[in-house]
């Protein structure tokens, strides 16, 4: 039985832990006047090694670049058996794959 509750709990993070990320390489266009931070896309600049939360989406800047990764899954994107949904709590940014009877209950694999 608990080797069943390990994998049940190593099968949400696997569903939990696999988002999808974005990056956009810092364009350097005045080598006089280089940028001290990044632009995000509503035109906010952050300094680098900056780290922030916005819309779910874990972002960092770097002398690299912007970087941005969902930290809830795309419920499309996942294997999820037809008797089981994602449950996606946007406040907290947390997502559970739950019992479409019963969203209180987790699902089990197969």
């Amino acid at each position: 039985m608990a080797s069943l509750h390990v994998f049940v709990c190593l099968l949400g993070l696997v569903v939990l832990c696999h988002s999808q990320c974005i990056f956009q390489e810092l364009m350097i266009k005045d080598l006089k006047n280089p940028p001290k931070g990044c632009v995000d896309n509503d035109g906010k600049e952050h300094d680098f090694g900056s780290e922030w939360v916005r819309d779910c989406m874990s972002c960092s800047c770097t002398r690299d670049g912007l970087s941005c990764c969902k930290m809830i899954p795309d419920p499309d994107a996942e294997n999820i058996p037809a008797e089981c949904e994602l449950l996606v709590d946007k406040k907290t940014c947390s997502a559970k794959v739950v019992q479409k009877s019963d969203n209180t209950k987790e699902c089990t694999p197969l």
